[in-house]
């Protein structure tokens, strides 16, 4: 049974919708120049500029997915929510084990799946990295050609940045527009911003918090979106992959899920093995096709998919094949053995009845819809137009502070945070609304604090559990929290969330059940209906409390969809799984250019990362098929 929130989603028609088509539209050639085993960010980035570069190169770009063109779904910005419905066709779910550091919990982690990946489906947040994550992987893990001298202008050649156009760090002329997006700012964001520099007085207001110098650390900021001026998501198909579609020598075929890499007896990768997905053709024959890639085959399914790829084709520890009974190929330990994720946090609060707030989008109003679909048909504004986040800052601890974090901190900040000073803890918005399916709650207006660590320490991974049916769930742990020095910077995220966001004048008290359960007699205890005064008292917490907050955390944190680092570009020695060229250790022909690649993990979201990676993909491939760009 459908619950409230998906009944009023379809209603809506946010929900997305079954694929088109019952069998495939698209007959897949059995032989190419290149294959792109995932149809994702960076594959779209990178098939399509090649296709621009050479026309006469022949690619076919494989995706399990639907896909994307030109559906509203994907266009219309407000729609992300619906890709979170179990009933997704643009979206896989996977399941991690059940873990005692999130509360015997299993984690749910919302993965593209559909043309274009993770730029097509997510909430078009617009972060970028520090610049010493970048140099990081090239310093720390001897990759040259990645650190921001290379990365930056790449990301710059990428962009349209529409909210200023002479930002040094930004692009102008780019595929990719970057706006505020169509609807204003809403009001709880502007008393975010209002409010957060006259509470956190050393933390003022800025004009770009991501500008990958520390100007951009502890300074709260508007918050810019992969949304056009014209009001539409700027996803990586719609700009670098459609616009090619013309070219006869590139094949993209939509429903076609790689299982393996093909090698020859030289550990050559010849081309790949493919299903067409039972999920988008559920009628159409399972039996397993090959095609022949005679140049490249590139590894493009994402850190959740690109291991499990791997190993399936031999690839990987030798236990884990053992294990499945898959023959090794190759024997790469590090193949899916650091998966990484930005732990997020979203402590929900009541808000002012009078304020607007994304409440009736997340349920599926068809009023509310109704009025913003006219709106965004008529101009391209509206809420229709927008995501509802609006204001953030990126915080980062005083020496005073980091005494209040406590202990359990104390080694990691001293290891990685302390020498550089362009790295933040975390991030916090405030949100208007509450992004998560209102079922049972009352109809009523929402605002969240959400805070996502940037750098946990903790860390998973994800195997195949079988060798063949790439249907079975993966062997998936999510490694949340599994480090204390997480809980600890959490904790903190959650105290400076809560102080500012009960100053705010939309404040109207907490939803308390989706907070910690402090003792009654508790001075931390939630019981303010109504903002308090800016310079009211900071709430003291007992250790008694600190503990419940503890246990809040690990009963609530959830993944902010950043999966990372399952195939990274390391050193062999320390567990690598690619080179600085994006050629995969031990093999012959076959490349990886997604988010898997990270080394590790950077402090945003990984838009801008999987951009960076492809846009840096293209110039190696390029230059490897000796194929010059074109002019610009």
């Amino acid at each position: 049974m459908f619950s409230t929130l998906q009944t009023l989603l379809l209603v809506s028609g946010v929900i997305n919708r079954a694929a088109a088509f019952l069998t495939p539209q698209v007959t897949v050639p059995d032989r190419v120049d290149v294959i792109f085993s995932g149809g994702g960010t960076a594959a779209s980035i990178i098939a399509g500029s090649l296709s621009a570069a050479a026309p006469n190169l022949k690619i076919l770009v494989l995706e399990g997915g639907p896909t994307t063109l030109e559906k509203f779904e994907h266009i219309q910005p407000a729609r992300y929510f619906s890709h979170l419905s179990p009933y997704s066709t643009t979206e896989q779910f996977v399941v991690s084990n059940p873990s005692d550091a999130v509360g015997g919990r299993n984690i749910v982690i919302p993965v593209g799946k559909c043309i274009g990946g993770g730029s097509s489906v997510n909430f078009m947040l617009y972060n970028r990295a520090s610049a010493s994550d970048y140099d990081d992987w090239e310093v720390e893990y001897s990759n040259p050609g990645w650190g921001s001298k290379v990365l930056i202008p790449l990301l710059q050649k990428a962009e349209t940045y529409e909210v200023n156009t002479k930002a040094a760090t930004h692009g102008t002329s780019g595929p990719l527009h970057v706006s505020y997006g169509g609807n204003g700012i809403l009001e709880i964001a502007q008393q975010f911003l209002d409010v957060g520099p006259k509470y956190e007085k050393n933390r003022p207001l800025a004009a770009d918090g991501n500008d990958f110098t520390n100007k951009s650390i502890n300074v709260f900021y508007r918050m810019p979106k992969w949304i056009s001026g014209q009001g539409t998501r700027s996803d990586a198909p719609h700009h670098y992959l459609y616009p090619q579609q013309t070219n006869k020598n590139l094949v993209i075929s939509p429903g076609s899920r790689v299982t393996r890499v093909l090698f020859d007896k030289t550990l050559t990768a010849t081309g790949v093995e493919f299903v067409y997905d039972k999920h988008v053709f559920p009628d159409y024959d399972p039996t397993p096709k090959q095609v022949t890639a005679t140049k490249l085959v590139v590894l493009s399914a994402g850190a959740m998919g690109t291991p499990q790829i791997l190993e399936r084709s031999g690839i990987g520890a030798a236990s884990i094949l053992k294990s499945v009974g898959v023959k090794q190929l190759v024997n790469l330990p590090g193949v899916g053995a650091t998966y990484k994720d930005h732990v997020f946090l979203v402590s929900p609060y009541l808000a002012d009845p009078a304020t607007t707030t994304f409440d009736p989008i997340f349920r599926g109003d068809p009023a509310t819809w109704t009025q913003g679909l006219a709106q965004w048909d008529h101009n391209r504004t509206g809420i229709v137009a927008s995501n509802g986040v609006d204001a953030a800052i990126k915080m980062r601890p005083t020496t005073a502070e980091l005494a209040e974090i406590g202990p359990e901190f104390a080694a990691r900040w001293k290891s990685f945070y302390a020498n550089k000073t362009d790295k933040p803890v975390f991030w916090i918005s405030a949100l208007a609304g509450l992004p998560a399916d209102q079922t049972g709650l009352p109809a009523t207006n929402y605002m969240s604090a959400g805070v996502f660590l940037g750098y946990p320490e903790s860390s998973g991974s994800i195997h195949i559990s079988s060798a063949t049916d790439v249907y079975a769930p993966p062997n998936y742990n999510s490694g949340f929290l599994t480090a204390q020095s997480d809980v600890a910077a959490l904790r903190w995220g959650y105290k400076k969330s809560r102080e500012i966001l009960r100053r705010m004048g939309a404040f109207r008290g907490a939803l308390v059940p989706a907070h910690p359960q402090f003792a009654v007699n508790s001075a931390a205890v939630l019981k303010e209906t109504a903002p308090v005064p800016l310079n009211a008292p900071n709430i003291v917490y007992s250790a008694a409390d600190d503990a419940a907050i503890d246990t809040y955390i690990r009963s609530f944190v959830g993944t902010s969809w950043h999966s990372f680092g399952t195939a990274p570009m390391k050193p062999l020695a320390q567990g690598g799984v690619v080179d600085s060229s994006l050629n995969v250790y031990g093999v012959k022909k076959l490349k990886i250019a997604d988010v898997s690649i990270g080394p590790e993990i950077v402090n945003a979201n990984t838009y801008s990362t999987a951009i960076a990676i492809a846009s840096n993909a293209f110039e190696i491939i390029a230059k490897e098929l000796n194929i010059k760009p074109p002019r610009q």
